[in-house]
């Protein structure tokens, strides 16, 4: 079992998959969106996480670091993140304009140095002290979420040293240091976290193998100790959930994908949307884009919000003639359903890959969504914001 691939997880789902009229049309439509200009600092750019302290102090992250001042985004260099498809941020805490954190992974060569955890000084990106593990382990981070600068956590996954064993890993810093928990969960992952108070955090993902059996999984910190806590499943394929919005104790939504069968046969993915009510996760009703063949999949990677009646999910979906083209797939949730809402494909050239990872609310009406803008021979820095929503 190798965690190097789950160490460029987003992106590797980027290229790894080659409802209805009304919903097609809807996609297409004229967005509230608009696409702002990024810059791309290095030959790959693309943004994976995504935090705010207000409209004028947005980071965004992942094989870049790129920051929103009110005005425009600047592009700043992070240690190690050098945009060739080895390292990557995966999670951003955006504490003020002189204080965040970054985390992700670095996976080169033989010395894999592994995880790695960034802190902005309010000039500069710098390496900061993590916590330490036995030789051999292999630690990555795949997202951040904190409550306030003494209350962030990192979540991922640690594959001990026999190379076999995988654990989940709970990393927390208090104000001073980071320490490290894990537990054994034999072949799990968490891709999402999110917490709405010292003691209400949420981290989910999957266990099984992605793509063919996985299932949803769920975990709950309680002020003591992180438990599991049971989430369903749809159809016989694979579920997977990619993120996570805690907005108080009976309030939680996680988005993802399901697949009607699994291997061998071949089916496109749905959307997957679930539930928390203060006592069970339920699925709730999503739309998909077709799907109009086994080509066209849909899949969610995020989710931020306004309100409780006010909630954006947002992904990508699959052209049906099996191209291998991606389009910006935007979901929003009015309080009773969620429908597909129109969003901008900002890419040009004669082929489209665009998909959005992560969402930030600095303040209400304002929202920004961030992902990747795949430009030949490169992926890019992708920004949306809704129109007039930074006034």
């Amino acid at each position: 079992m190798k965690l190097l691939f789950y160490a460029a997880f987003f992106l590797a789902l980027a290229a790894a998959f080659g409802q209805t009229a009304a919903a097609q049309e809807a996609s297409t439509g004229q967005s509230i969106f608009r696409v702002v200009p990024t810059p791309n600092e290095n030959f790959d750019s693309g943004l994976l996480a995504a935090s705010a302290s207000s409209t004028t102090d947005i980071w965004a992250v992942g094989q870049s670091t790129i920051h929103w001042d009110g005005t425009k985004f600047t592009a700043f260099p992070a240690p190690m993140i050098k945009g060739d498809n080895t390292s990557d941020l995966n999670g951003v805490v955006d504490i003020s304009p002189t204080l965040a954190w970054a985390a992700g992974n670095v996976n080169i060569g033989e010395d894999n140095p592994g995880q790695v955890i960034l802190q902005w000084n309010g000039s500069e990106w710098n390496v900061a002290q993590g916590p330490t593990f036995p030789s051999g382990d292999q630690p990555s981070i795949f997202a951040m979420t904190s409550t306030s600068a003494d209350d962030i956590w990192a979540i991922g996954s640690l594959l001990g040293d026999d190379g076999e064993q995988l654990f989940y890993l709970f990393e927390h810093y208090n104000g001073s240091e980071w320490t490290a928990t894990t537990q054994a969960n034999g072949g799990a992952f968490l891709l999402g976290a999110s917490a709405d108070a010292t003691n209400d955090a949420w981290a989910v993902g999957f266990s099984g193998f992605e793509n063919d059996n996985s299932s949803t999984v769920a975990l709950h910190y309680n002020g003591s100790n992180w438990n599991t806590v049971s989430t369903p499943n749809v159809g016989d394929g694979a579920n997977q959930l990619n993120a996570v919005l805690a907005l108080a104790p009976n309030n939680v939504w996680a988005v993802g994908f399901s697949t009607p069968e699994p291997p061998p046969q071949q089916e496109a993915t749905l959307t997957l949307i679930e539930h928390y009510d203060g006592t069970s996760w339920s699925v709730v009703s999503s739309p998909n884009v077709g799907p109009a063949s086994i080509y066209q999949s849909n899949r969610l990677f995020g989710i931020t919000a306004n309100n409780a009646n006010d909630i954006w999910a947002f992904g990508s979906y699959f052209s049906s003639d099996g191209s291998g083209h991606q389009h910006t797939l935007l979901e929003h949730w009015n309080g009773t359903e969620w429908k597909i809402q129109p969003s901008p494909d900002p890419t040009t050239g004669g082929f489209l890959s665009d998909l959005l990872f992560a969402g930030v609310v600095p303040a209400p009406g304002n929202v920004w969504i961030f992902g990747v803008e795949d430009e030949a021979p490169h992926s890019g820095t992708l920004a949306i914001e809704t129109i007039n929503g930074d006034k």
